[in-house]
């Protein structure tokens, strides 16, 4: 076993099983591994790297940034949090930002920000306020987070979770309809499940679920860690229908690959539930991850990536959908964020994928998922289809 390998294993707890290939460089689309194999990464850190490996402005941000002032806490200000902040509430057409730092930790603040709003706007006892979620979402691993889960499994052994959650079948608007009540708060959903397997809800279905919301009074928190910023060729997913939830959560991408930043985003009327004390976190907002989140901002609209990812991502989506095998169930995508699903385990055929130099992971035991960072060429689009074609046929057989 390679020794790298052997030593994270020696001190690692077993809470990942991660492909044996051990990464040491990584520049636009490509990385290179401890052997010195080169592969396109089509994992880009479940959505990280959507602005890709390395990029020089986000690197260029970062150094000049970390030889000023890395840390103020919230106790002060910083010269750079106020034009982040300006800056991301612009793109996303809202009056207030919360920097956090992790996916996770925005979906936690969504949650005590729609208990709180359920409370003090809508006059629902917070212990009484009930938030619906979608079947097959995934939302973080943090306790609050994981109370979202409809999987078992990955809330099994660890007692009692946050309570009051609801779960509706994912682009089914008659099971919504039948789990809205008095005491509903919010309802939250990925616009494209990922880890779920890349899952598109049916057309109008966001749509219809932001109608309930209104009728109800019911706050609609969009949950776009993974799928936002140009990742399924729009800067935000929820725009494919034309619609704007009330709450924005964006992480993974918004600090370029380069450092931890999360972001919870809506109006004043929900913002103004927050007062002092009531919620905050000491590294969130640092000067460091403004100044590099403006940088990956600035690289995701100056070098057009969503665009890019639509255009793409449609050239990927018709490859792949031109293989024909009887082990393929379906493609499906948006953007540079497509799913094969298939009628057995993918976990070989990712393997042989992987062997032919395009880095990629199953979820849910049968779908591979690709997500490559947003500045792929063509080049390297027409080399995954090929590699996968080839995966493909050799286990048809």
């Amino acid at each position: 076993m390679n020794q790298y390998i052997e030593l994270a294993e020696k001190y690692s707890p077993n809470n990942y099983s991660p492909l044996n290939i051990v990464l040491t460089e990584g520049k636009g689309a490509h990385v290179k591994d401890s052997e010195g194999n080169i592969y396109i990464d089509c994992v880009s850190g479940f959505s990280v790297l959507n602005q890709g490996h390395a990029h020089p402005k986000i690197i260029q941000a970062f150094l000049e940034q970390s030889q000023k002032i890395t840390m103020t806490s919230r106790a002060l200000y910083s010269d750079n949090l106020g034009v982040w902040e300006e800056k991301i509430c612009q793109l996303a057409h809202k009056d207030k930002v919360l920097p956090m730092n992790t996916g996770t930790e925005a979906v936690e603040t969504a949650i005590k920000i729609a208990t709180k709003w359920a409370q003090d706007v809508k006059g629902i006892d917070a212990f009484n306020a009930e938030i619906i979620a979608m079947e097959g979402n995934f939302h973080g691993r943090t306790i609050g987070s994981l109370s979202l889960s409809s999987n078992d499994q990955y809330k099994e052994g660890f007692g009692e979770l946050a309570g009051n959650i609801k779960y509706s079948e994912f682009g089914n608007i008659e099971s919504l309809k039948s789990n809205i009540t008095s005491n509903t708060a919010a309802i939250i959903l990925e616009p494209i499940q990922g880890e779920g397997g890349i899952n598109i809800p049916p057309q109008n279905f966001i749509k219809n679920v932001k109608a309930l919301c209104e009728e109800h009074n019911i706050l609609l928190i969009a949950d776009e860690i993974q799928v936002g910023l140009g990742r399924t060729g729009k800067l935000f997913a929820m725009e494919w229908e034309d619609i704007e939830p009330d709450v924005y959560l964006l992480g993974k991408a918004l600090g370029g690959g380069l450092y931890p930043i999360s972001a919870v985003i809506a109006n004043d009327d929900i913002m103004q539930v927050l007062t002092p004390g009531t919620h905050g976190s000491t590294f969130g907002g640092n000067p460091l991850a403004c100044a590099v989140s403006i940088a990956a901002l600035d690289v995701l609209i100056e070098e057009k990536l969503p665009e890019q990812s639509r255009i793409l991502g449609d050239k990927l989506l018709k490859g792949l959908k031109g293989i024909h095998s009887h082990i393929i169930k379906e493609v499906r995508g948006r953007g540079l964020f497509i799913g094969i699903e298939l009628n057995k385990e993918a976990q070989d055929i990712v393997s042989e994928i992987n062997a032919q130099g395009v880095l990629c992971k199953e979820t849910q035991g049968n779908i591979i998922r690709l997500a490559p960072p947003l500045v792929i060429d063509e080049e390297d689009i027409d080399k995954i289809i090929e590699v996968i074609k080839q995966g493909i046929e050799s286990h048809s057989l």
